[in-house]
């Protein structure tokens, strides 16, 4: 096998889980590695902090890919540093998401129910503080699975390139889509409905659901919210799609 074609595995904490990860060396050198080139470049031409967005479905691996691309950062004298952070610290906190409602596609549902929707997420907290971001260090809220809840002010955000990652960032949708005017580079990743469902499920199983309660929620939930943002976001600088081996291809 050509090293190219070969997969290294890296070991990352993403939201307080433990995850191993493997990448292509092939897409390492061919997409990953020009992309972090570009983005120094950009960084080059621009006095104000520079804001990445990286978006796809639920079950795709954005958090663990954004951590990695942060660790190629570091790891290379030939790009400028980058720092990874996630949408999912917006959710409402899970004592308001018990409590209340939300309007889904026209119909009053518990929140409990659709965690992870974007009704369930503070969108004006969210547009603040990346307005905020362009022009200063803030603390950023992250989610933390073990908890299945937000925890405030948990990371510093310092770097002059900053990546978020999250399904709903590109969202074509009222509120959200005004979300795209504040990043300078976007990032959208496709994928095949159908292989991310043993991901979404096995994600909750490890987060204390059994199979069955699992199953449910991904029917219910998580089936809708991929369906969600694979036909209804905004076209990005870069698309790329993953494949059932774990490859990334550029798109277009």
């Amino acid at each position: 096998m050509h090293m190219l074609d070969e997969m290294k595995s890296y070991n990352f904490s993403v939201n307080s889980l433990e995850v191993n990860a493997s990448y292509y060396e092939e897409d390492i050198q061919n997409i990953f590695m020009p992309l972090l080139e570009k983005l120094t470049d950009m960084k080059k031409n621009k006095t104000k902090r520079l804001l990445v967005y990286l978006a796809a479905s639920p079950g795709v691996g954005k958090s663990t890919l954004s951590s990695f691309l942060e660790y190629l950062s570091k790891e290379s004298e030939e790009v400028q540093e980058i720092q990874a952070i996630g949408l999912d610290g917006f959710h409402y906190h899970q004592e308001y998401i018990k409590k209340n409602k939300a309007v889904v596609n026209g119909v009053k549902v518990p929140m409990v129910e659709v965690k992870g929707c974007p009704e369930t997420f503070d969108l004006d907290k969210l547009k603040s503080k990346i307005i905020t971001l362009k022009t200063e260090n803030v603390k950023w809220p992250i989610y933390d699975r073990s908890l299945h809840d937000v925890v405030e002010d948990q990371i510093l955000v310092t770097k002059d390139i900053v990546l978020i990652e999250g399904n709903w960032l590109l969202l074509n949708e009222d509120g959200w889509r005004d979300l795209k005017d504040y990043c300078d580079y976007s990032i959208f990743i496709k994928v095949d409905q159908h292989m991310v469902k043993d991901r979404l499920i096995n994600r909750k199983i490890q987060g204390g659901l059994s199979k069955e309660d699992a199953t449910k929620f991904y029917e219910k939930s998580d089936s809708k919210n991929v369906k969600r943002v694979l036909s209804n976001s905004l076209d990005a600088d870069l698309e790329l799609k993953l494949l059932n081996n774990g490859k990334y291809i550029i798109r277009g």
